[in-house]
């Protein structure tokens, strides 16, 4: 009796544990920032507070879950200089510079947001300035958290920076859940259940 509850123990425990390991990549809801390239987009090794563009440059936001930059989805739409800043004409002591902002698609948004529109925007700014000031010249309100992370363009997402998601949380746009799973409390019910058995058969058996 006490090898068949030992089977039984472990015929429980190994399907328990093999889905009890981590629920899957995670990733993250945040405002990616792009560089054009020629005609494509790098992401950009610096923020826009640290990038000083020159005139003529194109830069790009885009609003979406990934994993980190290997898989960051890129901006969409028109990324052209001439197309954005065509009504905007140079001046002596300043620079133009092409912005490109996608809010993403509804299944990036935080619950209960809706992504505007996307849009273009031709930053006209001084010499000196960042991305981060043409950005704020052409797209308020932004929202920055205490590590001049951006969190928000033109006021959205309204709120959270950042977060973190599970594989799972992603597809649901729900935060991710560090607590144990269902199916982790349940096998360590279980698990408990029959050791106690076992425990009882062996003392009935000595009696």
């Amino acid at each position: 009796m006490t090898r068949r509850l030992t089977v039984l123990f472990l015929a429980a425990l190994l399907p328990l544990l093999a889905g009890a390991g981590p629920a899957g990549a995670a990733g993250y809801r945040y405002w990616s920032f792009w560089e054009q390239d020629g005609t494509a987009w790098t992401y950009a090794t610096m923020g826009p507070s640290s990038t000083r563009p020159a005139d003529g440059d194109v830069h790009g936001f885009r609003f979406s879950v990934s994993e980190d930059s290997s898989d960051a989805a890129k901006p969409r739409g028109t990324a052209d200089f001439d197309a954005i800043c065509a009504k905007t004409p140079a001046r002596d002591g300043e620079k133009r510079v092409a912005l490109v902002v996608d809010f993403g698609t509804p299944a990036d948004a935080p619950s209960g947001e809706t992504p505007p529109a996307g849009r273009t925007a031709c930053a006209r700014v001084a010499e000196d300035a960042t991305t981060a000031d043409a950005l704020a010249s052409v797209a308020k309100p932004l929202r920055y958290d205490t590590n001049a992370l951006l969190c928000a363009i033109s006021g959205y997402p309204e709120k959270g920076c950042g977060e973190q998601l599970s594989a799972e949380a992603e597809k649901e746009g729900k935060p991710a859940d560090s607590g144990p799973s269902l199916g982790l409390i349940a096998g360590i019910t279980l698990v408990a259940l029959l050791a106690t058995a076992a425990i009882w058969q062996t003392r009935r058996r000595a009696n």
